[in-house]
């Protein structure tokens, strides 16, 4: 089968997958759809180091083709989108509803593809999206109605869980908040979408490309910057909320820069593994907080069928992201639109 390959030197799209069958508590997905991701792109420049050969993707959605011992909760032929979050459910982090913290869900690649059906590969975040099949933990695959296209549906399992996950499960902004969001790529808009769905009254959007001004306001800005200077021409005493969507550390210092009495900055953009951030020390002391943030401090069974319910009722936008679709064989090309940032997300089809 085919699928995306890191080995370390090089990305190919390679005809010589295989996968293994689901064992006990696993779920073989039909992979339809999955959306490239910075994180993919971080696996190769090495910002994020990975164990190599490694297949690619982690933002997925498909059919379900078969289930291992166990499975109850989604049957062959059910839709579902995918998580990274192989939690184990039984920890004490899982039990107080912290699945991102679970242990067994952090660090343990494991190798369930073979090329050729000899040499063991990588799966990338517990998922590998970009195959034409995978096998994940069963808690991974969340059953969604079939009535969302599955190029929309992809994108719930990243952007949109690590986004909207964010605002309203790790910073909590709250009706009337003021926001800003410093960088408007797939996972700023969706931060953005977060801060209209929770009700924020001023929501700052800031990118240096004055092209995404439209986009970023389709999703919920109220304004429009390309530089975090001028954000106190519009919150003089600074923001309730700043979100770093872009993973460079000046704009994470700019991010604490900006906030208000209480405020927070939330950092989302991945910088390189060793890169260490300044700031000053006395202006946090008015109870200002910097909080990291792992994938939205989500909850995917409970979260994704909420996403995908808001999507459904008109309140939550999937097919905006969506704004190149490429076959799995132009990878290269959907790889260096994402590298321009001339797209929100670009989705690979199998």
């Amino acid at each position: 089968m085919r699928g995306v390959v890191f080995d370390g030197e090089q990305v190919q799209v390679v005809d010589d997958l295989e996968v293994r069958e689901p064992g006990p508590g696993e779920v073989l997905v039909a992979i339809a759809a999955a959306g490239l991701c910075h994180s993919d792109l971080s696996v190769v420049d090495g910002t994020i180091p990975f164990p190599v050969p490694v297949v690619l993707g982690h933002e997925g959605a498909g059919v379900v083709e078969a289930v291992g011992a166990g499975v109850t909760h989604v049957a062959p032929g059910d839709h579902v989108a995918l998580s990274t979050l192989a939690n184990c459910g039984t920890c004490a982090e899982c039990d107080r509803g912290r699945p991102t913290m679970c242990r067994q869900a952090i660090g343990r690649p494991g190798k369930p593809f073979t090329r050729g059906g000899v040499d063991p590969v990588h799966q990338f975040a517990s998922n590998s999206a970009f195959a034409e099949r995978t096998v994940v933990k069963a808690v991974q695959a969340v059953r969604i109605p079939k009535d969302i296209p599955l190029p929309s549906a992809a994108l719930i399992g990243c952007g949109v869980l690590t986004g909207v996950g964010a605002v309203l499960n790790r910073a909590r902004v709250d009706r009337g908040d003021s926001v800003v969001v410093i960088g408007t790529g797939g996972i700023g808009l969706n931060v953005l979408q977060g801060a209209r769905l929770a009700g924020a009254l001023r929501i700052v959007a800031v990118d240096a490309n004055p092209a995404k001004e439209e986009v970023a306001r389709q999703f919920g800005a109220t304004d429009f910057l390309t530089s975090a200077q001028d954000v106190r021409d519009l919150l003089p005493t600074g923001a309730d909320h700043a979100f770093e969507c872009v993973g460079r550390v000046e704009l994470i210092r700019q991010a604490i820069d900006l906030l208000d009495r209480h405020g927070q900055a939330v950092l989302l953009g991945v910088p390189p593994a060793t890169a260490e951030a300044s700031f000053l020390v006395s202006s946090l002391y008015l109870d200002k907080s910097v909080l990291g943030c792992r994938y939205g401090s989500s909850r995917p069974q409970r979260d994704i069928a909420l996403y995908a319910d808001l999507y459904r009722r008109g309140r939550l936008l999937l097919d905006e992201l969506v704004t190149a679709v490429h076959p799995v064989e132009d990878f290269d090309k959907a790889r260096a639109e994402a590298e321009a940032g001339r797209v929100a997300r670009a989705v690979l089809t199998f």
